[in-house]
């Protein structure tokens, strides 16, 4: 059971890692926890050097260059991208990898993603602290994990959000008489099942508590769902499970009045349509009416929702002259009655043949926020077949006017073909390269025969492109790439020709023997003419397409075809693979007018922006599974029915609850008041202590010490510029998936080389943005981080580089294949291109900075939340690693008066704190007052006056000194504690006498940068004009 929790915590699927981290911790479930998700950061050392977009001459990734690029001015952006183009090109492809390999580390990779799911006091609710069980306001409550059980909260959660749904079920009662006559194993267990489910409603209505229980209601499951402890669930399986039981269920009411009459069943009546299907088969017609809950849609060959409802409403071809051919078959399905609450069951999942297993799809796939049902419905057949038919007609002028144009783009009879425009360049080429012979006009005898051959001898040059073309391409003067590449066609062709005066002005490339001036005049001339007129055909063949195209688009957008919207309520979500995962909901708050994110017992504020990015699929290894819309009419009546808010909706649904239901309520909250009583005297009798992580000793943090010692011991396999690859993962493969038409078109080098270069602009134009006080870009990427600070620029190369060659980007074919030319280009970076001694220093300074902003971020946060003890000790490592980083340059570490601010706070309400525990005279707050000043501030203090103190912190450490010595001779405190004082007051007066020992906090992991960055931004938007703490 421990494994179970453990896996679902940190996402790790591995049982010999779990089980050997268990271990470790003696089994202690927090402990592993903390050991499996902290994070190390090494000693940084000094470095050098800048990098700039337009400084890569001489790098890796410039070297080799030919001669042709190398003498192009890298200040042009435009140059800049061909010299990272050409030297991303001259290197060979990379070797292919084991297929089992990649798909190891791909997995790995998701178990990663997963570590940041939950945080890590959010063990099912065995959270140390009782306070952080208690709901907020009216903020909704999630729902405990008892085991991969993410599945039966995403779709429960979705359920209670709709106020339908949970009136009927919190409405839900049978008569005595019929209770009585339900003697079948499996009435009896849909009876119980909707009773459970009556109370977790009711407690997600009206419990204190921040999340809840949904034990009892799983308890009844697990016959239904075998080994319900050990394998996860489908969000499908689970749902058409559900929506049956609870039809069932229903069904015992309505059997009351109306036996065996299902279209009276309110489930039937909120989940359930109906369509019809018309199609002819081997020359036969037929027709049927069916009913569907759950609608299942393929993913694989479609790009967005419409397109799989209309691959999923036509099959075959459906036409007069089908259904008169018996060899041919065809059908289609409209809607006839659609149901309030319609649900879309996303295929992701499909059995590999070859590898004998199921594999998930990660096709990206994008769905509206609102959808239009007119366009399958029965209602409108006639016009939405009139719209298919000239769809069709539109994609065959398409397919005919693609035809015309691949003619001019790959023109020639030979086996390689080329666009004709640059033929016709070619051509007019050789024509004007300097001849040995230059006729002039006098020579009239010859002229006129010249003149009569002039047009044919074009057209036998066209004819023999091959040889042309050889000849075009041993061109190599500087002359001509110059004229190449810093010319328009038009240019191109207008330039005058000038005869040669003498043989040594002539070209070594191939060109016409004899040719008088008349005859180049007319060759230039037809050439230039047929040039222009090939591309206006061609512009005009593309803009045709485009039209078209934008037709099709806008086909069904007329308004006879949006009077039946469909709202997007809820998006279940899946990451991971096909046989292990996680499931979490995104749900639309109609009072709140935003997107949630259930996930387990965290409920968080979310944004469109996220959902897309976690939804759509195509980018990691998460996508939607399962699409939950309600009609516009039931997203109204919602909108009207939580007019006020939401927290007083809720508290009109629980009066409205029969009295056993609101008892249970009232007794849970109960249970809650005294359970955190108990916690609070339990808590009493303890001397709180801030334990070191399992991995690490107790560190000396005197002068001659700091905390990055502890990278010593750092345990991972992987190395630093690989986690930070593996942070950055995201915005790779963003780029990555921007470079899709240069892949299609160019080849994975050329797609690399975009990537690369577009990153890298865009890393470089955030590193410039001017840093406001709630963003620090340095938190959102390593080379920004590197960028601000003027690291070499083989570092940054070979650091963006290795974004791109990060396993993790396994998602396609595309990634894989930049992936390992990436790779490729990496083994060859020698030595003597980059020196990885400084290369490592450089990471161990990001490292330990993001340490140090997580480290201030977690202290503030505590601070705000008044857990002054936990506070302190992060901050005070956080300003004594960041001493280190700020040695090397002003931008390496953070804002040294903030974490000095409210260092200071804390250790004043600290010190007061633990005064006034001094002096209540009971013998347990007397020991908790002296454990504080002992481990916490009398370390703080000394560590602050052996470093250059500032006037402020002196202030403050006489201040906390003179409020301990006011005790001294007081009548009213007794003997004891006298004598306690004295032997305390020393330590608290002279810091010189010992060394001081403060234990490290807790670890912790930030592994995306999008979670550190909002962190931060609300952490300093809160404490934005925050003034520096006044000593009197």
């Amino acid at each position: 059971m421990l494994l179970n929790q453990l896996r679902e915590i940190t996402g790790i699927q591995d049982s010999a890692f779990l089980h050997a981290a268990l271990k470790a911790a003696n089994g202690d479930l927090m402990e592993a926890v903390s050991f499996l998700t902290e994070e190390h950061a090494q000693e940084p050392n000094q470095s050098t050097a800048a990098a700039e977009p337009s400084a890569w001459e001489g790098s890796a990734v410039g070297k080799q260059l030919p001669p042709n690029v190398a003498a192009l001015t890298p200040n042009n952006k435009e140059d800049l991208q061909a010299v990272i183009a050409f030297s991303l090109l001259e290197s060979p492809k990379a070797q292919a990898t084991e297929r089992e390999a990649e798909r190891a580390q791909e997995a790995h990779s998701a178990e990663n993603k997963n570590r940041s799911k939950r945080k890590r006091c959010e063990v099912w609710g065995e959270n140390p602290k009782q306070n952080n069980w208690r709901r907020v306001g009216d903020w909704p409550v999630g729902m405990k994990n008892i085991g991969n059980t993410c599945w039966f909260s995403a779709v429960i959660q979705s359920l209670f959000q709709l106020p339908e749904f949970r009136r009927l079920v919190l409405g839900y009662s049978l008569p005595q008489s019929v209770l009585e006559n339900c003697r079948s194993r499996t009435g009896k267990r849909n009876v119980a099942f909707m009773q459970e489910l009556q109370c977790l409603f009711a407690l997600m209505l009206g419990t204190r508590r921040k999340f809840v229980d949904p034990s009892a209601a799983l308890e009844l499951l697990r016959d239904a769902f075998r080994s319900a402890e050990e394998q996860q669930q489908d969000v499908s399986e689970f749902t058409h499970k559900l929506l049956d039981w609870l039809e069932d269920a229903f069904q015992l009411a309505v059997n009351v009045n109306s036996p065996g009459d299902k279209s009276e069943n309110p489930m039937v009546q909120l989940f359930y349509g109906t369509f019809l299907t018309e199609g002819v088969h081997e020359g036969n017609t037929f027709s049927k009416i069916e009913t569907f809950g759950q609608y299942p849609l393929q993913v694989n060959g479609y790009q967005n929702l419409n397109e799989c409802l209309e691959g999923a409403m036509v099959e075959g071809e459906m036409d007069e002259e089908t259904a008169a051919q018996s060899v041919k078959y065809g059908q289609e399905r409209w809607f006839t009655k659609l149901p309030p609450v319609l649900t879309f069951e996303l295929s992701r999942f499909e059995f590999n043949q070859s590898l004998g297993q199921p594999e998930k799809i990660h096709t990206r796939l994008e769905f509206p926020q609102t959808i239009y049902m007119d366009r399958y419905l029965y209602s409108s057949k006639e016009l939405i077949q009139m719209k298919r038919e000239e769809i069709k007609r539109l994609k065959e002028k398409i397919v005919i006017l693609q035809q015309k144009l691949e003619r001019y783009m790959k023109y020639g009879s030979g086996p390689t073909r080329f666009p004709l425009p640059d033929m016709l360049q070619y051509v007019l080429e050789f024509v004007t390269t300097r001849p040995a012979v230059v006729i002039s006009s006098a020579h009239d005898s010859q002229t006129t025969v010249l003149q009569s051959q002039a047009e044919s001898h074009v057209l036998d040059r066209l004819s023999q492109q091959n040889s042309i073309l050889e000849a075009k391409n041993t061109k190599t003067t500087e002359d001509t790439a110059f004229f190449l590449a810093n010319s328009s066609p038009q240019q191109k062709l207008s330039t005058p020709l000038q005869p040669s005066d003498s043989p040594a002005e002539m070209s070594d490339c191939p060109a016409p023997h004899m040719v008088s001036e008349e005859e180049m005049n007319l060759v230039r001339t037809c050439l230039q003419r047929w040039r222009n007129e090939i591309e206006q055909d061609i512009q005009d063949l593309k803009d045709s397409i485009a039209k078209i195209n934008l037709s099709i688009e806008q086909m069904y957008c007329d308004p006879l075809l949006q009077q039946v919207p469909y709202r997007l309520h809820a998006v279940l979500v899946h990451e991971g693979q096909a046989n292990a995962g996680h499931y979490w909901a995104y749900i639309y708050d109609q009072p709140r007018k935003s997107w949630l994110k259930y996930n387990d017992i965290s409920v968080t504020e979310s944004s469109w922006e996220e959902l897309e990015r976690d939804s759509f699929g195509g980018l990691k290894n998460a996508s939607a599974y399962c699409l939950m819309y309600i009609s516009d009419k039931v997203s109204h009546f919602v909108a009207d029915d939580n007019e006020d808010s939401e927290v007083g909706q809720f508290q009109k649904e629980v009066e409205a609850l029969p009295p056993e239901l609101k008892h249970y309520i009232q007794e849970d909250n109960w249970r809650l008041e005294q359970e955190a009583e108990e916690w609070e005297e339990e808590q009493s009798c303890k001397i709180p202590q801030i334990e070191p992580s399992p991995a690490f000793e107790s560190q000396d943090l005197s002068s001659d010490s700091g905390p990055d010692q502890s990278s010593v011991c750092e345990q991972s396999m992987r190395s630093l510029s690989s986690e930070h690859a593996m942070i950055a993962k995201e915005q790779t493969a963003q780029a990555i998936a921007n470079t899709a038409d240069a892949y299609e078109k160019n080849g994975v080098e050329a797609a690399l080389c975009e990537a690369f270069h577009e990153e890298y602009s865009r890393l470089y134009l955030l590193a410039k943005e001017t840093p406001t006080p709630q963003n620090d870009a340095r938190l959102q990427h390593v080379l920004v981080y590197f960028l601000q600070n003027n690291a070499p620029k083989q570092v940054v190369e070979r650091t963006l580089l290795e974004q791109f060659a990060d396993k993790n980007l396994s998602y396609d074919e595309r990634s894989i294949s930049i992936m390992k030319v990436a790779r490729a280009k990496l083994r060859e970076i020698g030595p003597d291109d980059v020196d990885m001694e400084e290369y490592k220093r450089w990471h161990e300074d990001y490292s330990l900075f993001r340490k140090v902003s997580v480290y201030l971020l977690t202290g503030l946060e505590l601070y705000q939340n008044r857990k002054y003890q936990e506070s302190l000790t992060y901050l005070v490592y956080a300003y004594q690693s960041n001493t280190t980083l700020l040695m090397k340059g002003p931008n390496r570490g953070v804002n040294e008066s903030l974490i000095a601010l409210y260092r200071r706070k804390c250790l004043l309400k600290l010190n007061d704190m633990a005064a006034s525990l001094f002096v209540s005279s009971e013998e347990a707050h007397v020991a908790e007052g002296i454990n504080i000043l002992n481990e916490l501030i009398i370390p703080c203090m000394h560590l602050i006056i052996n470093n250059d103190i500032s006037k402020d912190d002196l202030d403050a450490i006489e201040v906390m000194r003179n409020h301990w010595c006011s005790y001294l001779g007081r009548e009213d405190m007794d003997a004891n504690l006298q004598l306690k004082l004295g032997e305390l007051l020393p330590r608290l007066l002279d810091c010189s006498a010992e060394v001081i020992v403060l234990k490290e906090p807790p670890k912790i992991r930030p592994n995306s940068p999008y979670d550190l960055c909002s962190r931060f931004a609300a952490v300093m938007e809160s404490i934005h004009g925050a003034s520096t703490v006044t000593v009197k």
